[in-house]
């Protein structure tokens, strides 16, 4: 079983009930995915709600999608680095193998911070550092200024797929 944990992008805002990524990554996989995204949640309140959930879903693997809404209300880079860490090495220490999925700063040039590539590389976990990135720019994937529509989140599902798969989390 997989959890997807994250704020608005994994809860699917924007899109139709059914088509966030979480659930479109379920059904081109045949994975049990659960779709456990809070919106508007920053990530010192996600590393709070992250150890019930493991605890109660005992996932195999977790996805973390956090800190559009610290990049947004321009929150220390710091603080988000040392949640997402401890996001990280919860999920290690309940037994589930982690990927984490990179969000851009809110702007015109639409960058994922160098922080998730460090917490990724210090933790040895998997990073989706541009698909995000590449969706927020596509006026044609977005259902506003920050969110993904049904066809945005397909693809970040299909950007998910193929990491899970390059990394050996789901057979090629």
């Amino acid at each position: 079983m997989v959890l997807a944990f994250g704020d608005s992008l994994t809860y699917g805002t924007g899109a139709a009930p059914g088509l966030g990524y979480p659930e479109q990554l379920a059904r081109r996989t045949g994975l049990r995915v659960i779709n456990a995204g809070r919106p508007g949640e920053l990530s010192s309140a996600g590393v709070e709600r992250l150890p019930a959930l493991l605890e109660r879903h005992r996932p195999a693997l977790v996805l973390i999608c956090h800190g559009g809404n610290d990049l947004l209300r321009l929150e220390s880079g710091k603080t988000l680095q040392r949640n997402l860490s401890r996001m990280v090495k919860l999920a290690q220490a309940s037994g589930a193998a982690v990927a984490l999925i990179g969000v851009p700063r809110p702007g015109l040039l639409l960058s994922v911070p160098t922080l998730y590539r460090e917490v990724a590389e210090q933790a040895g976990v998997p990073l989706e550092a541009e698909a995000l990135a590449e969706l927020e720019g596509e006026e044609t994937l977005k259902a506003d200024a920050v969110h993904l529509n049904g066809a945005g989140y397909g693809a970040l599902a299909a950007a998910v797929e193929v990491l899970l798969r390059k990394s050996g989390a789901l057979p090629e």
